[in-house]
């Protein structure tokens, strides 16, 4: 686990839930600048308040709420109360909410979430369940919650997610632009250029990419470098060679974008993800492990007492 004072988080994987990424965290002051996942978000708020830029307007989820952010979907992230908010989360891939979808729900093309807040207590607790049952080495319970925990949410807030079509030059313009600062992340060309090489002026790439992708080129390149990042670090890649691959000019220039991303340093989060699930207690950041405690989300236990636990591997 990896945080400063009273924020704390821990973000890792759990062999027998694979394309899922787990995460524990605490935040007061913590902003999440605008970024985009490439699995889904179902985040279960315990205490606090979190807000969200979703959609062109600010989201606010409380506790027995659900933060649901499709992927690829730009969203932002801080706290909408001074005592910050707690959660847990699980991001299962796309291929994972396809498959459940298929066998579970009615939905016809990719399964989405149609609004980014639900108000469920139940499935709240299925995701904090889910952790609890990760770190206890719970093999079937983890992956029967889990399951039981998406087929609940499509079935309450899903559909088919609106398939993005190339209609127009200017989105065009922005697909190929995408393609050169992928092809070109660690050495990007300055929007000028890469304007005049695709035959634009810098504006009209900036208005084009804008639309297409929710944020412009540069911000996007972050997003972009810190995956790349990510799946380095899985890799086990050290953090150092990390941050000269994706063009990052150096590991303190990586740390604190992918700090701002990801809400946990890039070393935490390549420890941890190689580590026993289990949490170590009572490490601060910068120990010897670089973890820290956070405690247990919602008591002692690590379960959360939201009044409707009963039954959960069988209350979809």
């Amino acid at each position: 686990m990896a945080g400063t004072g009273k924020e704390r988080a821990r973000h890792w994987q759990y062999a027998e839930l694979p394309g899922v990424d787990l995460l524990r965290a605490s935040y007061i002051e913590k902003i999440f600048v605008r970024h985009t996942h490439e699995n889904f978000v179902i985040a279960a708020i315990a205490e606090g308040v979190e807000v969200f830029h979703h959609g062109g307007a600010d989201q606010y989820a409380g506790p027995g709420a659900l933060a649901l952010v499709n992927p690829d979907t730009p969203h932002t992230g801080r706290a909408g109360v001074p005592e910050g908010w707690r959660y847990g989360a699980v991001y299962p891939s796309p291929e994972l909410v396809a498959e459940i979808a298929a066998e579970t729900t009615s939905i016809r093309g990719t399964p989405g979430f149609t609004s980014p807040v639900l108000d469920d207590v139940y499935a709240a607790g299925l995701v904090h369940q889910v952790l609890r049952a990760a770190d206890e080495g719970n093999a079937l319970a983890a992956d029967t919650l889990l399951r039981v925990a998406v087929t609940r949410l499509l079935r309450l807030n899903g559909g088919p997610m609106p398939q993005r079509e190339v209609r127009s030059a200017g989105a065009g313009l922005a697909v190929r632009a995408r393609a050169v600062l992928e092809e070109r992340m660690a050495e990007p060309p300055t929007l000028e250029r890469l304007a005049g090489d695709l035959g634009a002026s810098p504006f009209a790439l900036l208005r084009a990419f804008r639309e297409a992708y929710g944020m412009p080129p540069h911000t996007w390149l972050t997003d972009a470098r810190v995956r790349r990042a990510r799946r380095l670090l899985d890799a086990g890649t050290a953090p150092a060679e990390v941050a000269v691959a994706v063009g990052f000019t150096d590991q303190p220039h990586l740390n604190r974008h992918f700090t701002r991303i990801v809400g946990v340093p890039p070393g935490a989060y390549q420890r941890e993800r190689g580590s026993d699930p289990r949490p170590v207690l009572g490490g601060t950041l910068g120990g010897e492990d670089g973890r820290v405690d956070m405690g247990t989300l919602g008591g002692e236990d690590g379960r959360v007492d939201m009044g409707a636990r009963k039954n959960m591997a069988t209350g979809v």
